[in-house]
């Protein structure tokens, strides 16, 4: 603990106003000073109020916080006891972190910090202790704000929806269980991209994504034009349910890569060449032609090119458009940029102890993700215009 200051002395050392209200200034060491001499009467009547009641109390030097104040940062020492039990009341070890700290331990959360981090960072930068609990319950304060979010009204048009999945570890009634977080990016009228929602469920199916077609309408979606998926499994059915006009995309480099799995190495090259003849085709009519003509040439692999026909109706969909409009649907790697980025952010986070806990994690990333998105899509006034000729009256003005 310091000695008490001479104030005299140190007001006549005083020449410039950083002299008084700089770092280490005669202010700073007057705060200083007050709050240690006070810190001192704190732990000597709680010793004597202990020893009064046939407790032992007794000192052990002290630890040094800082302590952040109008005038800057400043550090003090804070007398420590041999036993539990004091608390000083003028620095109360677990005092309410100021709204520009707590922001910054959002922001570092949302970073894909652990707690742990977060606290050793806090506790360099500023000398001030935080406990896991501590970080938490500040985390937590945004759970209206996300809730809100999850919630908001949506547009009433969008040209094109993406949705992909990514997959994490969540704790559930003691066991660890893989659940996929379900996104929807869509791009409105004026081309920009924004994530619609974001679902969590261990099971996909009809049910499921029912539910959240419904949801989507329930927040003002009123049409969709094109959806473009990765062969999510009973999202054709939902959809056609809640919005029955709209054309399905299946992600046209997903189902190649899912074909090579089954094709030989050796084969490979050839097999592909002759299989970008039919999903580089001009025209659906040429694509199908070229399809069946792989059949002749490669019986072995019957079984990958039937899986292309049974898909046919929903791989085809971008033959129907122009190159604006192809180029945009014919793979989902719209949505897998931002996916890749949400993987980034959450790969120090191997577990999740909850759903709750993974959803605040998301939306965190998600609105610090979406600040960037800042420009319309790519030449979007010529796919827009593409658009208004191919769906009509469907395509609403921006």
């Amino acid at each position: 603990m310091s000695q008490s200051i001479d104030y005299q002395e140190e007001i006549s050392k005083c020449r410039t106003m950083e002299d008084i209200t700089g770092p280490n200034g005669l202010i700073q060491r007057i705060i200083k000073d007050a709050v240690e001499q006070v810190l001192g009467r704190e732990v000597d009547e709680y010793i004597s109020s202990e020893k009064e009641k046939g407790n032992s109390a007794s000192r052990n030097g002290s630890s040094h916080k800082t302590v952040k104040t109008a005038y800057g940062n400043i550090g003090v020492d804070i007398p420590r006891l041999r036993e539990p039990g004091f608390e000083p009341e003028i620095i109360k070890k677990r005092a309410v972190v100021e709204d520009g700290l707590e922001s910054q331990i959002i922001s570092m959360y949302a970073k894909g910090m652990t707690v742990r981090d977060i606290s050793e960072h806090i506790q360099a930068l500023y000398g001030i202790e935080l406990s896991a609990a501590s970080i938490s319950n500040i985390t937590d304060k945004i759970s209206d704000e996300s809730k809100d979010w999850y919630s908001r009204t949506l547009d009433s048009f969008y040209p094109v929806i993406f949705l992909d999945a990514v997959h994490f570890k969540v704790r559930e009634e003691g066991r660890i269980v893989t659940k996929a977080a379900y996104v929807a990016l869509g791009i409105n009228g004026e081309g920009y991209k924004d994530i619609l929602g974001i679902w969590i469920g261990e099971n996909e199916g009809a049910k499921f994504w029912l539910k959240v077609c419904n949801e989507l309408k329930n927040r003002g979606v009123q049409d969709i034009l094109i959806v473009c998926i990765d062969g999510l499994k009973g999202f054709p059915d939902a959809i056609k349910t809640v919005f029955p006009e709209t054309r399905i995309q299946l992600c046209i480099i997903h189902q190649i890569r899912n074909t090579l799995k089954y094709v030989a190495y050796k084969d490979q090259k050839a097999f592909m060449r002759d299989l970008k003849r039919v999903y580089g085709a001009e025209s659906e009519e040429i694509a199908m032609s070229n399809l069946e003509g792989m059949m002749d040439a490669w019986p072995k692999y019957r079984v990958v090119l039937d899986n292309w026909l049974e898909k046919w109706e929903n791989l085809s969909t971008y033959f129907s458009y122009g190159y604006q409009i192809r180029r945009l649907i014919y793979t989902t790697n719209t949505i897998e940029g931002f996916n890749r980025q949400i993987r980034k952010v959450t790969k120090s986070k191997s577990l999740f102890p909850n759903d709750e806990s993974l959803k605040k994690t998301l939306y965190l990333s998600t609105r610090d993700i979406i600040r960037k998105w800042s420009m319309p899509y790519r030449d979007w006034g010529e796919t827009y215009g593409q658009f208004a000729i191919e769906f009509g009256d469907r395509v609403k003005l921006a």
